[in-house]
């Protein structure tokens, strides 16, 4: 007897997806993204504007300061005559021109001091105080001032009768002394008003760097008993190292750099004048901006060399606290 019970046709099973990149029997490769070649050229067209702008603004105007400085351009006139290394030979035998640098002390001097004050609130505030925050806006505030406003409140301030003579016949200590009238308090007085100032942008760099330190080193640091110095010598200062490193670097470059407050309240007088000072008097108003030009060349050159040789002294190395 035959069986007439017919089979079921096979059901085919689900197709293997094509492999990525491969299409099908007779149609062209899929091609993504990462293929594209517009992927590469991405990255350098969101640079394109920032670049434009860094070089117009950074790079041209430094490479047009160093042809200037090879000529007796006085800034007006459009001839330029081509005159070597004579305004650098010029600088550098004309005493007076070269002098200006030593007033750099008073503001290195200042740059110390004002990097241990905002090193220390900076630690006492970190901790757990009440109004902390209400100091740290006081040691704040006077960063966002504007410059010419504090030079014009400290020139009233330092006048002769103004308001320190007036503080100090409280106490009976008045004088007559002319307290910008001298060089010495002078430049004293002045590096004082940029210690008032800009204390509080170290305040806020070394806060911020305390603060990023992991809160679980203070709290071991506390069970095995350490006291606030222990603390801040073995897990506040190594963790900080890399801030204080830059804080050291902005206050050599603002030393050598000052300009804001002493054009201000003196105007580079009574052997107030630093090297910009100086550097402008000769472009605007003895019209050498030739000799200008290699005065801020040699202020450029001064500063990247201090900051290699302060990079290779104290490297950057990485903390590792844990």
């Amino acid at each position: 007897m035959t069986d007439t019970t017919s089979k079921a046709p096979p059901v085919p099973g689900p197709r293997a997806a094509p492999a990525r990149g491969r299409s099908r029997r007779g149609a062209p490769p899929v091609r993504s993204w990462r293929d594209h070649p517009l992927r590469r050229v991405t990255p350098w067209l969101f640079l394109l504007a920032p670049l434009a702008l860094l070089i117009t603004f950074t790079y041209v105007p430094v490479g047009n300061m160093i042809y200037y400085s090879f000529t007796d351009w006085d800034g007006v006139s459009p001839d330029r005559n081509y005159t070597g290394f004579e305004n650098y030979t010029q600088l550098f035998t004309r005493p007076e021109l070269f002098r200006v640098f030593f007033v750099s002390f008073y503001y290195l001097a200042a740059s110390a001091v004002q990097i241990v004050i905002a090193l220390y609130f900076a630690t006492i505030l970190s901790f757990d105080l009440r109004f902390r925050n209400f100091f740290k806006g006081i040691l704040f505030f006077p960063y966002l001032i504007n410059g010419v406003a504090i030079g014009f409140v400290f020139l009233y301030f330092f006048q002769d009768g103004g308001t320190l003579d007036s503080v100090l016949s409280w106490f009976g200590a008045g004088s007559d002394h002319a307290w910008l009238g001298d060089p010495e308090s002078a430049n004293t007085a002045l590096a004082g008003v940029s210690v008032w100032r800009f204390t509080g942008l170290n305040f806020v760099l070394f806060l911020g760097a305390i603060q990023s330190i992991p809160g679980e080193l203070y709290e071991a640091a506390q069970l095995d008993g350490a006291s606030r110095w222990q603390q801040f010598r073995h897990i506040i200062a190594p963790g900080i190292r890399p801030v204080v490193s830059l804080s050291v670097i902005l206050a050599i470059s603002g030393s050598l750099a000052v300009f804001e407050i002493p054009y201000i309240m003196t105007g580079g007088a009574t052997g107030t004048s630093t090297f910009v000072i100086q550097t402008v008097k000769l472009a605007f108003q003895f019209n050498k901006t030739g000799l200008a030009s290699a005065c801020a060349v040699v202020l450029l050159l001064i500063i990247l060399a201090v900051t290699w040789i302060q990079r290779r002294l104290v490297p950057d190395d990485k903390v590792d606290l844990v």
